[in-house]
């Protein structure tokens, strides 16, 4: 969420227009690979990630976000993970994704098993699921069968800030196909994510550049968040996006409950407790009829996010390495420079004026 880990959930504001030629199903890699199974490989690396690096219990949130910022950005089509000077990496809303080296690790074990077999916008939604899983969530049956795209551009990276309106925030969802109620759970995969004082500084001394915080903020939370944060400046300190206590790296609905008691972090996490638009579902998944339902409703939301604008059939590519095209394009050398002639450039034939090129 571009949120999960720096700051937000990531989102698009354009259209999509991404053809596919075929579907994506379950099981889609059954008896494809015969080094093993495919997603098993991919639970067992990420099972040891998250067990042996010091930062393995926030893995979710750093792989929640990396599919954040894939799939709302021409698709899930592990675009994000493409090196390049130009690419989506180079955009500054991604300067804080992690999560890299575990996506490199899947990919290296089964490059290992079968070669060429699994695609890197597979591998981003199965090792999320696994590291929801691992941090509390439900399971969900991944669709797979995604293929690779060629083109990270970081001028395509336009989203939007933290303080973003519900409606505004709705709108950003449709236009991937995901309605109102999909955008509140996935929203709520900020139960794992932080942000940082930079972003709620606004809220805190100068909400809508007015000079003062925002009105709708508990004052328990600003005298919390202004020692954290002080108007004075100083470290952008984290402050997590779920204040529930012993409930940092657990995928629950923890975040819902302290948004629907006017406890938001960021501008959009209070506006979807507040806003008639969007209060009624935060209320019912926090401690309404759907609470007990949010662990497997937000698998299933994730797994329409993971629809967004694939590529499958014969477009796109199961790439080799997933920081790089299969066939890189060979750079054209630039024509050198003719020098140009002494004296009054020659009227070609005609008597039309030259233009110089």
């Amino acid at each position: 969420m571009k949120g999960l880990g720096g700051v937000v959930l990531v989102f698009m504001l354009i259209n999509l227009a991404i053809t596919c030629n075929g579907q994506l199903r379950r099981g889609f890699y059954l008896g494809k690979c015969k080094g093993g199974n495919v997603e098993a490989i991919i639970r067992g690396v990420v099972q040891a990630e998250f067990k042996n690096l010091p930062n393995g219990p926030k893995m979710a949130a750093a792989l929640l976000r990396l599919q954040f910022h894939d799939c709302f950005v021409t698709g899930c089509d592990a675009s994000l993970l493409l090196d390049g000077p130009e690419s989506e990496k180079m955009a500054p809303p991604n300067f804080s994704v992690r999560g890299y080296d575990v996506i490199k690790k899947v990919k290296d074990a089964l490059e290992f098993a079968c070669a060429g077999v699994v695609s890197c916008s597979d591998i981003i939604a199965v090792a999320t699921r696994d590291a929801v899983v691992l941090s509390g969530g439900a399971s969900y049956r991944v669709e797979t069968g995604r293929r690779d795209g060629f083109v990270s551009l970081k001028s395509n990276v336009n989203l939007p800030s933290p303080s973003i309106t519900v409606k505004d925030s709705i709108k950003v969802f449709a236009d991937q196909g995901l309605n109102k109620t999909d955008m509140v759970l996935l929203l709520a995969a900020h139960t794992v994510g932080i942000t940082h004082c930079a972003q709620v500084h606004g809220r805190l001394y100068n909400f809508r550049n007015k000079g003062k915080r925002d009105p709708t903020m508990r004052d328990d939370h600003f005298n919390s968040w202004s020692k954290t944060c002080p108007n004075s400046g100083g470290p952008n300190k984290e402050i997590a996006l779920d204040q529930t206590p012993n409930s940092l790296n657990i995928v629950d609905n923890g975040y819902l409950k302290q948004v629907k008691a006017q406890g938001g972090v960021l501008e959009i996490d209070q506006g979807l407790g507040i806003d008639p638009l969007t209060a009624e579902i935060v209320r019912s998944y926090a401690d309404g009829p759907l609470s007990k339902l949010f662990r497997s409703h937000f698998g299933e939301a994730m797994i329409r996010l993971g629809r967004v604008g694939v590529l499958t059939g014969k477009n796109g590519e199961i790439r080799r390495t997933c920081n790089a095209v299969n066939n890189p394009k060979p750079v054209q050398p630039k024509p050198a420079i003719q020098p140009k002639p002494a004296g009054p450039t020659p009227k070609p034939a005609g008597g039309l004026t030259s233009l110089g090129l």
